[in-house]
């Protein structure tokens, strides 16, 4: 990386690919945006960050964050149960994620809250909370003790935290956590969604073994792709390919087998792994009817061949013993 920056046409295509990174951003707040909108799931906050769909989104895409919200959700707050939220939550890629808010309204936030992104996607984030009392008000009201410190890049309560940081440059990334108060004693949950698949397959072991390293309790759950060696993984990395979107560390997203293999190499005690067809079953079924009612699916088979090829992974470590290798679905 540090090589390719000196060189000005490497620097250029990284600048590029960082870029189209950071569209896929914007596209998942729309998405969702738009499912919160039909009523798939609340979320009054999302309205705050991204405008609202020009065009409807498919009923299968509504139908798969509707299990990614659910199916990240439903592990996040078996977390804070184990740890009575007595911990932190790293949420490292965390674009537009009105976690912080939502948690609040359910008087579920943990000690603190981080949130790490692109310099550029925090300093959008920064001036829409700046800008939306609806968003300002919540930090005011859970923050405490000295003034709040907030400047473009960065913004520290103290209960959340907002950092401007490359997710491939861990030693920079601890620096700035370290600086907003990260306590490494405290049981820390880190959550990666669509984040690691675009690093490579080094980058992402780096950060995984800095986090296992780190912190002698905590868990990291990360959502992204699977199977992606067959013709519908194939055509799901070309349509990335034409907008310019590389998926660098796809090679990791084989299986479910190496999904779990690249978290147990890398310094994690327990891992497991299961594709989102597995979690929308687990999902509380009256809900699931309820959504079902929505909108007609008439693509079922492309749902399912979809939902199969996204997977959440969750790892733990746990020298506490407070049962974090007992969290499934």
């Amino acid at each position: 990386m540090a090589a390719a920056a000196r060189d000005p046409l490497s620097a250029a295509g990284l600048d590029e690919a960082d870029e189209a990174v950071r569209g896929t951003c914007e596209d998942a707040s729309v998405c969702k945006r738009f499912a919160v909108s039909v009523g798939y799931w609340k979320d009054p906050y999302i309205q705050y960050f991204v405008r609202q769909a020009k065009e409807r989104k498919a009923p299968e895409i509504n139908r798969g964050y509707y299990a990614r919200v659910h199916g990240v959700s439903y592990l996040i707050k078996a977390f804070l149960k184990k740890t009575e939220c007595n911990c932190q939550i790293v949420n490292l890629g965390a674009g537009m994620d009105t976690l912080f808010w939502r948690l609040k309204d359910e008087n579920l936030l943990p000690r603190k809250y981080f949130e790490v992104d692109f310099p550029m996607i925090v300093a959008r984030k920064i001036h829409n909370i700046k800008s939306k009392p609806p968003l300002s008000k919540p930090i005011m009201e859970s923050h405490s003790g000295d003034s709040l410190l907030i400047d473009s890049h960065s913004l520290d309560s103290s209960r959340y935290s907002i950092v401007g940081a490359d997710l491939r440059f861990s030693s920079d990334l601890e620096e700035k956590l370290k600086k907003h108060n990260l306590d490494i004693h405290l049981p820390t949950l880190l959550v990666a969604e669509c984040v690691l698949v675009y690093m490579t397959p080094q980058q992402s072991a780096n950060l995984l073994k800095w986090a296992a390293s780190t912190f002698p309790v905590a868990m990291f759950i990360n959502y992204e792709q699977v199977n992606m060696t067959d013709r519908f993984g194939q055509i799901m990395i070309e349509n990335l390919q034409r907008r310019q979107c590389n998926l660098a560390g796809v090679e990791v997203c084989r299986s479910l087998d190496s999904q779990r293999e690249r978290l147990l190499l890398n310094g994690w005690e327990t891992a497991r792994a299961i594709d989102m067809m597995k979690v929308y079953s687990f999902l509380p079924q009256a809900d699931v009817k309820r959504i079902e009612g929505l909108e007609f699916l008439d693509e079922k088979e492309l749902f399912e061949q979809l939902m199969q090829h996204y997977c959440i992974c969750w790892a733990s470590k746990d020298s506490s013993n407070l049962g974090l290798a007992n969290i499934t679905f």
